[in-house]
């Protein structure tokens, strides 16, 4: 039995680096979900659930949950915040300027 070596493949490419431009919008949803987290917080978002919550463990980790949750809602499009504060910063010229 003649057991054949594996067929030779490409590396993977190496991916790009972020340009300026990406560094600047993923910083700009990072403050919308920032933003999103606090809004959540003061919605109520935490309140105590009914007789079956989950004690002094829900408290502390319900901001957990709350950020992560408003890091889905920036990613997927939010409010238009990170679009508009990218949009801003763009336009003053932060890109061109080579700004983080």
């Amino acid at each position: 039995m003649n057991i054949l070596p594996p067929a030779a493949t490409a590396p993977p490419p190496m991916p790009k680096p972020p340009t300026t431009e990406d560094k600047l919008r993923a910083k700009a949803v990072e403050l919308e979900a920032a933003f999103l987290a606090e809004m959540l917080q003061f919605a109520g978002l935490d309140a105590k659930g009914d007789s079956f919550g989950g004690g002094i463990g829900e408290d502390q980790f319900a901001s957990f949950l709350r950020q992560e949750q408003a890091t889905l809602m920036a990613e997927r499009g939010g409010i238009g915040l990170a679009e508009s504060l990218f949009r801003a910063l763009v336009d003053r010229g932060a890109v061109q300027q080579g700004a983080p």
